[in-house]
Parts: C-alpha cells; sequence; structure tokens
C-alpha cells in the first residue's frame, strides 16, 4: 500500500539518522554512487510534465478546499524528494568533513518531520500523499547535479529551495486570509527551518569555492546560466535569503537578470 512505502521510508530516515547520531552508521569513502534515475518512492502520484498540472500561479486558488489541498499536495511531494535529496548528498558524495555529513542528515530529519506533518494535514481530509498528480523538476534537477558536489550545493539549496523562501510568505498570507490556522502554521514552521537548510547549502557553496579558489558570486551567476533555462524567476524575498547567507553582492549580479 502507498501508506505503508511512505511510511516505511519515513522511519527508514528516522532510523538512519538516529544510528548516524549514536555513531553507530559508518560512510564508506570508496563507495561510488550510481546514477539514481529514480529514488525509492510509492506507485503514485502520477508524474507528469509540469505543463500537465494546473498552473496556480502565486495568487494559488486559495479560496477553495480544493485549492488548499492541492497546494498542500504539492508541499508533500516537494518534501518527499528533499527526504530523497538530503539522503542522496550524504552518500553520494563521500570523502568530506564530519560536519558536512552532520549537517545533511539533520535536514533529512526535518524534511522527514515536514513530510509527516503535511501527510497529517492532508489525511485530514481524506487525501493521501500520491492522489493528486505531481512533477519531477526537483528530482530531474538531482540528477543534473549528481556529478559535482559543488553544483549540487549551488542549485538545490541556493536555488530550488531558495525559491521557497521566495514564495512561502505568500502562500503562509493566502492560506491565512482564507482561515486555513493549520496549513498556515504548518508552512509557517517549514519556511522558518528551510531558512537553515538554504544557510548549510550556502556554507558549503562557499566552503567548495574556497576550496577550488573560485569566486563565489560569478561562479554562482554561472552556474545559474548553464543550468537554469531562463534564469532565476523573481520577486526574491531579500530579508529571508539574506538571513540565509546570501550576499548583497550577488543579489547585484542576479537582480538585472530576473524576469
Amino acid at each position: 500500500m502507498i501508506a505503508d512505502t511512505v511510511e516505511l521510508k519515513c522511519t527508514l530516515s528516522q532510523s538512519a539518522v538516529q544510528a548516524w547520531r549514536k555513531n553507530k552508521a559508518q560512510l564508506d569513502n570508496n563507495f561510488k554512487a550510481s546514477r539514481l534515475t529514480e529514488p525509492g518512492r510509492p506507485l503514485k502520484p502520477n508524474l507528469v510534465h509540469p505543463r500537465q498540472l494546473k498552473r496556480r500561479g502565486l495568487g494559488l486558488g486559495l479560496g477553495t478546499e480544493h485549492g488548499r489541498l492541492s497546494l498542500m499536495h504539492a508541499i508533500a511531494h516537494i518534501e518527499f524528494n528533499a527526504i530523497n535529496l538530503a539522503w542522496d548528498a550524504v552518500s553520494r558524495f563521500t570523502g568530506q568533513p564530519k560536519q558536512y555529513y552532520d549537517d545533511w542528515v539533520s535536514v533529512a530529519l526535518d524534511e522527514t518531520r515536514h513530510f509527516k506533518l503535511v501527510c497529517g494535514y492532508l489525511a485530514a481530509y481524506n487525501l493521501e500523499y500520491g492522489d493528486l498528480p505531481a512533477h519531477n523538476g526537483l528530482w530531474d534537477m538531482a540528477l543534473h547535479t549528481d556529478h559535482d558536489i559543488l553544483v549540487r550545493v549551488a542549485l538545490i539549496p541556493r536555488v530550488m529551495e531558495a525559491r521557497g523562501l521566495d514564495i512561502s510568505p505568500l502562500m503562509i498570507n493566502g492560506l491565512t486570509r482564507y482561515g486555513d490556522k493549520k496549513a498556515a502554521e504548518i508552512l509557517e514552521l517549514i519556511y522558518q527551518e528551510e531558512i537553515e537548510h538554504v544557510s548549510i547549502g550556502n556554507k558549503w557553496f562557499q566552503y567548495f569555492c574556497q576550496k577550488r579558489e573560485l569566486p563565489t558570486d560569478s561562479t554562482f551567476r554561472d552556474l545559474i546560466k548553464q543550468y537554469m533555462r531562463g534564469g532565476l524567476r523573481g520577486p526574491l524575498n531579500i530579508k529571508a535569503r539574506l538571513k540565509a547567507g546570501f550576499t548583497k553582492d550577488e543579489f547585484e549580479l542576479l537582480l538585472p537578470k530576473l524576469k
């Protein structure tokens, strides 16, 4: 059953965190991860091209129960993929400082908790994760970045997750406006903790740039140009991004490019 499958994923994720923190799990520095085109996931949701999903925009259609449930199901899908992404960051890139693994193990625990919170919300409306279609854009980016740890920390936390910092306040405000206090509280918690996740990505991006003697600002700009067709989308939540470790110099490079 789908519920059993996702519950097993969450249980294994939480157990792995505890094993790591009790020094009962170790990494093999000789391990060479293969390309993981299909991470462990249930048979549903049905994955479709993003163009096949109804565009919510920043208004999100939150005035209806269906609109709110569609949003929260999309959040559940993001958080489920985020569990896979955190563990992939741990297992794929060997030979890094211990703090690198401590950070992403912590992120994995947060993402697992976020996923379970959103699933609990959906269950109150007799909806399960997988009942609505979704797209695979987040994992597609994982595949685009699986060859280089610098590219991974540049584009997953600093682009994909940081986008969540930009739009979360708009979603929270919309949910609050239409009286869905529970959903707003869940997204507020996720929003605050994602600031820390983006901060972790920023820290390691700066670390790997320094290690390779690369300038951080222009390197990030060049990676955006190379991997993100159309560049970054605005508006940006400057306050949250600064709190997460972005620099004003980066904004000066990127803001003129935003559409």
